[in-house]
């Protein structure tokens, strides 16, 4: 009978897998367990790797996603793929100490909890040598988790727990999905207060593969707190949407009070300059913030820059004619400015939301 699984985000660990699973194996061993990968479309050939190992070894599995990347989606799809009554999340670059998951099942399964999380932040656990920027994070996440967690929780930002089915079948539908830190997102998304334990482990050193933290997991963990305070009320992208908007609304603004006021530019010129440089801005901040999940890197982008000023063009000429018909009319220039850029935003958001940063067909390849 498998009473355990254990889930395992990647993302070019290929240097890790034969290592982990050795490890697990000698951990586990006298228990009912299983292992799923759940692989990102890794570059080292991580997700070829466990197929190959899984011939040999069935309570080995893979699931590769094409086309989308995010840590706690991955955890997710490989928790709801699992059979097992009991489910673990840990990572695959050998830091999580995979010695205590036996302690943490029991704890889990005796004393009658819904989720037992590996704590770095309790007497007899570490953070071992994690680097200044990562401790800080951590700190951060645990001051911003007390948010929105109806619980007391030291280390909300582990990455490292086991839970019982039933908590996550009664979760998952509220969950955000958002970012890196899935912990978080689990525990305020339970309809009830939630039974959680915690077991002390030291967090071990990095020692091969590619670390999975992202200059932007600290903004990911902030738009998952924000998403969790108002995303009953309004899309966490809306809001995303609003602030970006806000970005280019300045700049519009300052380039059009300086090139009209200050240069004494005819105002159609002034408006037209101003709306190309909020329409760039505004390229830039959707695809760092509102659609991160869904960004355009490299070469791409600047393919992508100019097919948002062409999706854009029709209301940036929406925007043009209102704002030159508002202004003729005495409209002050710079509230003549404002609305016709409002009117142009919301054809801006429907369009590209659909051209530009189109959702990929989601494929799962197990």
């Amino acid at each position: 009978m498998t009473l355990l699984c254990v889930v395992v985000p990647t993302l070019n660990e290929a240097q890790n897998v034969e290592a982990l699973i050795a490890r697990l194996e000698k951990a586990l061993a006298g228990i009912g367990w299983e292992v799923i990968f759940v692989d990102d479309d890794s570059s080292d050939g991580t997700a070829d790797l466990v197929r190959r190992i899984s011939m040999q070894k069935p309570y080995v599995r893979v699931i590769q996603r094409l086309g989308r990347r995010g840590l706690s989606s991955a955890c997710i799809e490989g928790m709801m793929a699992g059979s097992a009554p009991y489910l673990a999340v840990m990572d695959g670059d050998l830091q999580h100490d995979e010695r205590v998951l036996p302690r943490m099942l029991e704890k889990l399964r005796h004393e009658n909890l819904d989720l037992v999380v590996g704590s770095r932040n309790i007497e007899g656990g570490s953070m071992g040598v994690l680097a200044g920027r990562r401790r800080l994070l951590s700190d951060v996440g645990r001051f911003l988790s007390r948010l929105v967690c109806r619980c007391e929780i030291q280390d909300p930002m582990s990455g490292f727990f086991v839970l019982d089915r039933r908590f996550l079948d009664m979760s998952a539908r509220r969950m955000s999905v958002t970012g890196f830190k899935i912990l978080v997102d689990l525990i305020s998304s339970s309809p009830r207060l939630p039974r959680i334990g915690e077991v002390p482990y030291r967090f071990g050193k990095r020692q091969r593969g590619e670390s999975k933290l992202e200059s932007t997991v600290l903004a990911d963990y902030l738009f998952l707190i924000v998403d969790k305070l108002v995303g009953d009320f309004i899309p966490l992208r809306f809001v995303l949407f609003v602030c970006a908007g806000l970005g280019g609304l300045l700049l519009h603004v300052g380039i059009l009070g300086a090139l009209y006021l200050g240069r004494g530019a005819e105002f159609v010129v002034a408006q037209a300059i101003a709306t190309l440089a909020a329409m760039t801005l505004n390229f830039l901040l959707n695809n760092w913030l509102t659609f991160r999940d869904r960004r355009i890197r490299g070469w791409r982008s600047v393919a992508a820059l100019f097919y948002f000023y062409a999706a854009c063009s029709i209301g940036a000429l929406t925007n043009l004619a209102l704002a030159q018909f508002l202004f003729s009319r005495d409209i002050p220039w710079y509230l003549a400015g404002v609305l016709g850029l409002a009117v142009g935003s919301v054809w801006n958001f429907s369009i590209t939301s659909v051209f530009i940063w189109r959702q990929r067909k989601a494929k799962l390849v197990r």
